[in-house]
């Protein structure tokens, strides 16, 4: 467990150590503020951050990537891939570290959203319900798990950062676009399949202050699939 902090912090410091991660922060931040202007500030909208929480899967969707291209893909670029898979670290704790300090990066990241609701408290009346804000923030940290873990799994199978952020982007892209089409004659069972694993509605369920355990629950398990993959993909590196 040690070994897995040590990897988490090596991960988060080294983000913020270049103008990347900035770069990335002030984006996510500019896109956020974009929104909640939009939605939220304009004469006649609610006093909620609903328009902000719904466009969660498309605002982490560039931000997310830029995170994970190079939690393993940097190691394969410098060389360094090399002493980690001679290191005692095993497998999963190697995946679980890197994926713990990409995950305390995405948390850093999102840290000066909460200015959103803070100006939104002090300006509004009546104040807004506490109850979304925090079901929104939930699912902004939920998405953005799953998000990172396929891209965690992109890093492990590129051999570069920009291979992984553009896997990673056209997977989540596919992600949401592909299920939502609704084709007509498909099969029953293929159909279920579809609406199983689309994501706009479940996520649009948290704006709206709503906590479903089952998608709670699926959001979870479609992290831990992800690094399921990332991990095996690194354990057949590893024995090359």
């Amino acid at each position: 467990m040690s070994a897995c902090w040590a990897i988490a912090r090596r991960e988060w410091a080294s983000f913020f150590r270049t103008p990347t991660g900035w770069v990335v922060t002030a984006l996510l931040c500019a896109l956020g503020g974009a929104i909640v202007a939009l939605t939220t500030f304009s004469p006649g909208a609610a006093a909620s951050l609903r328009g902000f929480f719904d466009a969660a899967e498309w605002l982490l969707l560039p931000v997310v990537p830029a995170v994970s291209m190079k939690l393993l893909s940097e190691e394969h670029r410098t060389g360094t891939i090399d002493l980690i898979i001679g290191s005692p670290a095993s497998v999963p704790s190697l995946i679980l570290g890197k994926y713990l300090g990409g995950l305390l990066t995405l948390l850093t990241m999102l840290a000066p959203t909460l200015v959103y609701p803070a100006v939104l408290w002090a300006v509004a009346d009546p104040a807004p319900d506490v109850g979304p804000l925090v079901s929104g923030y939930l699912s902004l940290v939920l998405l953005g798990a799953v998000y990172l873990a396929v891209g965690l799994a992109a890093s492990a199978a590129a051999s570069s950062q920009t291979l992984a952020f553009l896997a990673t982007l056209f997977v989540l892209l596919a992600w949401l676009v592909l299920p939502s089409l609704r084709v007509e004659q498909l099969p029953e069972w293929l159909d279920e399949a579809r609406r199983a694993v689309v994501l706009r509605p479940r996520v649009r369920l948290f704006a709206r202050g709503a906590v479903p355990i089952s998608d709670v629950v699926f959001l979870v398990v479609a992290a831990g699939w992800a690094l399921t993959v990332a991990a095996g993909i690194h354990a057949v590196r590893r024995v090359r």
